[in-house]
């Protein structure tokens, strides 16, 4: 009897594991907690992704569109153009109900900036750290970044992938 009571306890366990959905999960890797980004990120299945393609910064001025950008100063420096590309695409990802604390790998293509002669690599991370690691986002993501000869258009100075990762 006491068989049949462990052996219908156990069927009863079973049952009930099977019939509880997966939870999705996401694990951010991060072997140093003061790094500006993580070692990676390790996402289960039943987790929603969204890959984000590369977005560029906006113009300063609202009310230009990007025909009329004609200068380096109408995107701004890397920081500023990091910052509105980040912003660009937190919107993105706000009207498919993601947040920036879902971001989990970010891809940076940075272009030489003319006035310093190469990369501003410092710019683009203080841009970067107004979104991540902060009170808002205490996030960071996985990332990526590569200088490149030129982007999408001459006055350019960075150009930012997603990928978001959210519980189901």
């Amino acid at each position: 009897m006491r068989t049949a009571l462990i052996s219908a306890a156990a069927l009863a366990v079973a049952a009930l594991a099977l019939a509880a959905p997966a939870h999705a999960q996401v694990t951010r890797v991060q072997s140093n907690p003061q790094s500006l980004i993580l070692d990676g990120a390790d996402v289960k299945a039943g987790t929603d992704l969204f890959y984000l393609s590369g977005q560029l910064a906006s113009p300063i001025d609202p009310t230009k569109t990007f025909a009329d950008v004609k200068s380096i100063e109408d995107l701004g420096d890397t920081k500023t153009q990091t910052i509105s590309t980040l912003n660009r695409i937190k919107t993105i990802l706000e009207g498919r109900g993601y947040a920036m604390s879902d971001v989990i790998k970010l891809t940076l293509f940075v272009a030489a900036d003319p006035k310093l002669g190469k990369m501003d690599f410092a710019g683009a991370n203080e841009g970067f750290k107004q979104f991540f690691k902060t009170a808002e986002n205490p996030n960071t993501v996985a990332r990526s970044t590569f200088q490149v000869a030129a982007l999408a258009g001459p006055y350019f100075l960075i150009e930012i992938e997603a990928i978001a990762a959210k519980k189901r």
